[in-house]
């Protein structure tokens, strides 16, 4: 049951991933202020793409092992995981007009991977 909910949790994280990716493929300068960063682009967007299609393909790689079941790639995939929005909150918190409030989103998502992966590695997987 417990590894349900995890898969579930995992689901709803990758499918909030596609959706920060394409909002930063599509609405760049709305979701650099959801991000937690001022960038000074003058119209460039090279940052935002960047950012938005890691998150994209972060997403679809979760959902797509969790939809063909490779339950324990997901595992190891979310263990591993925990890099990225730990980079990410190192690189908001580095900033003088950010702090915790900033950081909660980044935070979550390192608790989120972290025991995810971690749960969905321990579990024993039964063959039949």
């Amino acid at each position: 049951m417990t590894q349900r909910i995890f898969i579930a949790i995992a689901f709803l994280t990758g499918l909030g991933m596609i959706f920060i990716g394409t909002r930063f493929l599509l609405a760049p300068e709305t979701a650099e202020a959801g991000y937690g960063i001022h960038f000074n682009e003058h119209a460039d967007y090279s940052f935002h793409y960047i950012k938005g299609i890691r998150d994209v393909f972060s997403g679809l790689v979760i959902c797509l092992l969790i939809l063909t079941k490779q339950t324990k790639a997901l595992g190891i995939t979310l263990a591993a995981g925990p890099i990225i929005p730990v980079t990410d909150m190192l690189i908001v918190l580095s900033k003088s007009y950010n702090g915790i409030p900033q950081a909660i989103p980044h935070i979550a998502a390192i608790i989120v991977c972290a025991a995810a992966g971690t749960i969905l590695l321990s579990h024993k997987s039964s063959n039949k």
